[in-house]
């Protein structure tokens, strides 16, 4: 066994046996490689094979500490949690979406109806539903065409085939330093190097993807970008563009947030031959009830095409023919429309609940991003709202490498209704006003 990892199963069994409890901060990496007499560069790959494992946790500017709870299983950012105020998963599903839905598939019980939900499924879809997936998706500013649009199971495996599609075994994705963790996880499970790029408050920067070296994509969320709110300006996504054309680098655009605002126009829109789009039903309609889409440019179409063959990501038929009927009924805009005012009034209660934090959201969106006060550290807040029945997101779960994460939050705010978000948000407020350990607890 390396000696790295020999180290980390030591410390690993102090913290079992309660040596070393939650919340303990570990020596400076160079103070351990001098008491225990190694290289720091052992005590580097020591530091990091422990966080690989979840039991500790770095955050800028104040150091490793031991995790305050067991890290959560990988279906942990994909399932929903029961017995618990959800602030960690976004499910977007109002009163009276179902009496919407229904009518629109009576035609699917009919004979011609079921015949065409029962075929193989097709990136493709079918004309009806590439017609209405591109008026679906078309914006101020952008408008696909028809025959872009490839069809998914959901967002998730367009995402993966824009990846397999993108880049090769082996190469190198462009991610913001903090991202949505499933596509960091797919990255992985394809055999592709992920590349941290810094972010500032207009999204990724420019000079960190000119800095980066060569990369064979990146994967960016500039409408909404989740988990840090953040939605780029346009002279921002300009820039960007340019700089993907003057280094012939594709982009994967994620707008599965996107629907809940008009502008400003997507990255697509100033890189239309450098960039692939990827969305879902998954926000707009319902997990359940969900259709991925991929739009790539013309020169790339064909590749992505087959990465969603090859990867076993088609759409079954049924759910394009549900899909189609629901977008050409107008029934999925009228959900839009519905979820947009929910929104607006969910964060209207983050302003007034959690005023005088270090909050940041984009007004329109479902989540936000919540910078913790002194002396609170992220870990050590999530297990103290887990103490209270409310589960949250700490920012190490966004962290794209293995270098520290922010003392911050994710507040998903789209799963709990009205009234149990208000009471939730008042005990985070209270819990943010309060220190380690003022109740007893910590």
């Amino acid at each position: 066994m390396d000696d790295y990892r020999a180290l980390a199963d030591s410390v690993a069994a102090d913290i079992r046996a309660g040596r070393l409890r939650a919340g303990d901060r570990l020596p400076t990496q160079r103070r351990f490689a001098r008491d225990r007499g190694i290289a720091v560069s052992t005590a580097s790959r020591t530091y990091a094979e422990l966080s690989r494992r979840g039991l500790v946790a770095g955050e800028v500017g104040r150091g490793t500490f031991v995790r305050a709870a067991p890290p959560p299983s990988p279906p942990a950012l994909s399932e929903h949690r029961t017995g618990t105020v959800d602030l960690e998963m976004n499910f977007p599903i109002l009163d009276g979406q179902a009496a919407l839905l229904t009518p629109a598939l009576s035609g699917m019980l009919r004979a011609d109806g079921m015949r065409t939900a029962l075929a193989p499924g097709s990136a493709a879809g079918t004309e009806a539903a590439r017609r209405a997936a591109a008026s679906l998706l078309a914006c101020a500013g952008w408008a696909p065409l028809p025959e872009q649009v490839l069809f998914t199971g959901n967002g998730r495996q367009a995402i993966a085939a824009a990846i397999g599609a993108l880049v090769p075994v082996g190469g190198r994705l462009g991610v913001e330093t903090l991202t949505y963790p499933v596509a960091r996880t797919i990255a992985a499970r394809l055999g592709v190097e992920v590349v941290p790029l810094a972010v500032d408050g207009d999204g990724v920067v420019p000079a960190a993807v000119r800095a980066a070296g060569r990369l064979d994509a990146v994967f960016v969320q500039p409408t909404m970008h989740n988990p840090l709110g953040v939605t780029m300006p346009v002279a921002r996504r300009e820039e960007l563009a340019g700089l993907l054309a003057e280094r012939d680098t594709p982009a994967i655009e994620d707008r599965v947030y996107s629907f809940l605002r008009d502008d400003p126009p997507p990255l697509a829109a100033f890189a239309p031959e450098h960039t692939v789009v990827v969305d879902s039903l998954s926000k707009r309609v319902a997990p359940g009830s969900t259709l991925g889409f991929v739009v790539p440019p013309t020169a790339r179409h064909q590749r992505v095409r087959a990465a969603i063959r090859a990867g076993g990501w088609l759409a079954p038929m049924f759910s394009v023919e549900a899909g189609t009927r629901w977008m050409a009924d107008g029934i999925v805009a009228e959900i839009q429309r519905a979820k947009r005012a929910d929104a607006a009034r969910r964060q209207a209660l983050v302003a007034q609940r959690l005023a005088g934090f270090g909050v940041r959201a984009d007004p329109a969106s479902y989540h936000c991003w919540w910078e913790l006060p002194a002396p609170w550290r992220a870990e050590t807040f999530v297990a103290a709202a887990a103490r209270r029945g409310i589960s949250v997101t700490p920012a190490a779960s966004y962290a794209a490498g293995a270098g520290h994460a922010p003392s911050a939050v994710r507040l998903a705010l789209a799963t709990p209704p009205l009234d149990v978000l208000a009471a939730a948000l008042d005990v985070l407020a209270a819990l943010g006003r309060g220190a380690p350990g003022d109740d007893g607890t910590e």
